[in-house]
């Protein structure tokens, strides 16, 4: 798609996207080298030219694979069976090659997909006279003898070939039979205990089956290659979500087949960082020395900034300014930008295209003004006055880049920042009065929620009951939701998941508590772990002090919180939650999605049991469920839509809030962990402190 085709605030991405500005790149859009990196790392396994069962002869194949443990009780099924075996086999010897599974490949058949294959023996059947027609039952009989033959790793099929159109359901059943009955019985038993339902179970077990069929062995012969391999095809054959769900391979790392180096199952779907190139050629920009230019950049400042500020960079650099300029001017190429240009373009940056719902779902789009505006303009700025400096010394490589700085010192100006403070000590203002409610809200919601879901569970399936006001009737529900507890309105019949209720109330409740009586940023929120408890006594009088260790965030400081009596009791509450059956805090491992790297595993607080495993709650879920706890209270800000809270108002709440009532400003900026007084002093509503005589 050519840019000048684009509507305003659009720009084209990889592979023909159209991206908004001031909207994240869609998910996707970044190429992952992740899998490709673990790929190399844990490489799958190489099909061997040829083993020892499909090296038997066709006697010996009919004689094994006839026999126990692969016949089955239904002898009219088990003459189907052996029917279709005999069928394969004699179409198999038509075709060149010295083992079977050469012949099989020979056969084209094997990238028909396990569907479409049928129809190549059936009409080599009809040819030969073995059978009267290319009918729905020879093709039933073919297909029942090449599950003999895959079952007993006579045949190898590919991954692609198991996966097209699906997994044969019989699959399972088969290799559980006669392969590895021991193996996929202790997958069956730790997926039961670990609360997942029988659809997701079923479709992790069809793709280890997959695996098992592909590659020969049992279930401990699997190594993460083999999965990494399966994932991969299973996006190129563009199968659904749920088709591709990881959750098989999270199941063989509980089971412990990798043993003690397999990654999280997450690490097989994540990004990670991304180089200098591959940051800026998300946005295509057509102009080459252009583009190396901006490359050049990224990797002459990376040694000094944390990956968050290389890709923020980048999305600056490269989205809003050059590949907004290809847009807008086709065939641009130089730095040195004309008046009209230069002031086209800052007009633009100031504001962005918002796509927003409707009540009925439709999605329009708005032009609303880009908050930060000013900061994209100082980041250009500083890209072309980084080049004037750095070309005295080396000329050669950024001399031929000096040119004007479009944008002027007055642009980046301080009354653009004041703008900043006063929305920021307005946004304060109004969300004072109204964290009681917000309180208020949180507390009720999760009594109610934790009310009805312990009444639920105290109820016959089927049966009414009275919980927080409300009139519900325990579900009936099938042994694919057996951990979940269900109930539904008998007069309207909607059913409501109360577990999923009460765990998104409870964690609501929890993060609110947590951010207005310590004031941390959200990162540091959801690093809190077990170890952050500690305890200092008193030399005087022996008396134990209870101390939140926050641990180094934006300021790499760490800095040590007293814990009041209210806070001490939503932590314990949220220990006593998480701990497992052995009574200590699991360990898990969380992803930076600042830094795109993968933690070592800690006990941290906020996690939750997903996907069998335990996962950590993060900033952006913790904000979703603050978002939700909100939506129904009906409160509004000043221009009199929905008010939202973020984690970060809390902390601005706390400060303020403590200052007003006395706390020395050095003392605030301890708490909040600011190496700069000025910058607490920023937090502050300057309006109120005027009023105090904090300022003059």
């Amino acid at each position: 798609m050519r840019g000048a085709a684009l509507s305003l605030g659009q720009i084209a991405g990889p592979r023909g996207r159209v991206l908004y500005q001031g909207a994240r790149p869609p998910k996707g859009s970044e190429e992952s080298p992740s899998s490709t990196t673990l790929l190399r790392k844990f490489p799958p396994r190489v099909m061997p030219g040829a083993w020892p069962a499909t090296e038997q002869t066709k006697a010996q194949v009919v004689s094994r694979l006839l026999a126990e443990p692969f016949t089955i009780e239904a002898n009219r099924r088990q003459h189907s069976r052996g029917r279709g075996l005999a069928w394969m086999l004699d179409w198999l010897e038509a075709q060149p090659g010295r083992t079977w599974q050469d012949r099989w490949i020979a056969s084209a058949a094997d990238g028909e997909g396990n569907v479409a294959w049928r129809r190549l023996p059936a009409q080599w059947l009809v040819c030969d006279g073995y059978a009267a027609g290319d009918s729905d039952q020879s093709r039933l009989t073919l297909s029942r003898g090449m599950s003999l033959l895959v079952s007993g790793d006579v045949i190898r099929p590919n991954l692609g070939w198991l996966l097209t159109p699906a997994t044969p359901s019989g699959l399972v059943t088969e290799l559980a039979r006669t392969r590895d009955p021991d193996g996929f019985a202790t997958l069956a038993r730790l997926a039961r205990s670990s609360g997942v339902s029988s659809h997701t179970t079923q479709l992790a077990l069809r793709r280890i089956a997959t695996i098992v069929a592909a590659k020969g062995g049992r279930i401990v012969d699997i190594n993460i290659g083999d999965c990494l391999e399966l994932l991969r095809i299973a996006e190129d054959l563009q199968a659904s979500p749920a088709a591709s769900s990881p959750y098989f391979y999270q199941l063989l790392r509980t089971a412990e087949v990798f043993g003690g180096r397999a990654p999280a199952v997450r690490a097989l779907k994540t990004a990670g960082q991304l180089s200098c190139a591959q940051l800026i050629d998300r946005y295509a920009i057509t102009c080459g020395p252009v583009r190396d230019l901006l490359v050049d950049y990224l990797r002459e400042r990376q040694p000094g900034v944390d990956y968050a500020t290389l890709h923020k960079l980048s999305y600056t650099l490269g989205r809003l300014f050059w590949r907004d300029l290809e847009i807008h001017h086709p065939g641009i190429g130089s730095l040195r930008l004309p008046a009209e240009i230069a002031t086209a373009w800052k007009q633009r940056i100031n504001t962005k295209i918002r796509r927003v719902k409707d009540s009925d779902g439709h999605h329009s789009e708005e032009s609303v003004p880009r908050i930060n505006a000013t900061e994209h303009l100082i980041t250009v700025r500083a890209f072309y006055l980084d080049i004037a400096q750095w070309a005295a010394e080396e000329p050669a490589r950024w001399g031929p880049w000096v040119v004007p700085c479009p944008i002027r010192d007055l642009e980046a100006s301080r009354s653009k920042r004041f703008a900043h403070k006063s929305r920021m000590d307005q946004r304060t203002r109004e969300r004072i009065p109204v964290m009681p409610v917000l309180i208020g809200t949180v507390t009720t919601a999760h009594k109610a929620a934790t009310e009805r879901l312990h009444a639920a569970q105290a109820t016959t399936a089927g049966e009414l009951f009275t919980a927080a006001g409300q009139n519900l009737r325990r579900s009936r529900t099938s042994h694919a939701t057996a951990s979940i507890t269900w109930a539904e309105d008998p007069q309207t019949g909607k059913r409501r998941d109360l577990s999923l209720e009460e765990h998104q109330a409870f964690w609501t409740w929890a993060a609110v508590e947590v951010l207005r009586h310590t004031g941390v940023r959200i990162e540091e929120l959801t690093e809190l772990s077990h170890h952050s408890l500690i305890q200092y006594t008193l030399p005087a009088t022996g008396e134990l002090i209870p101390l939140l260790q926050i641990a180094p965030s934006k300021t790499d400081t760490e800095r040590l919180l007293v814990i009041s009596p209210e806070l001490a009791d939503v932590l314990s509450t949220i220990i006593c939650r998480i701990r497992n059956e052995n009574g200590a805090v699991p360990l898990v491992i969380a992803y930076d999605y600042h830094e795109r790297v993968w933690n070592p595993p800690i006990p941290l607080l906020f996690q939750r049991r997903y996907g069998g495993e335990n996962r950590p709650i993060s900033g952006p879920a913790v904000r979703e469920l603050i978002t939700g706890a909100l939506a129904g209270t009906g409160l509004t800000d000043a221009s009199g839509r929905p008010l939202r809270f973020v984690p970060h108002d809390f902390r601005r709440i706390l400060i303020t809030d403590a200052i007003m009532h006395g706390m020395p400003p050095h003392i605030a900026q301890l708490v909040a962990g600011h190496r700069d007084i000025n910058v607490t002093m920023g937090y502050k509503d300057s309006q109120k402190l005027h009023q105090t005589g904090l300022l003059k």
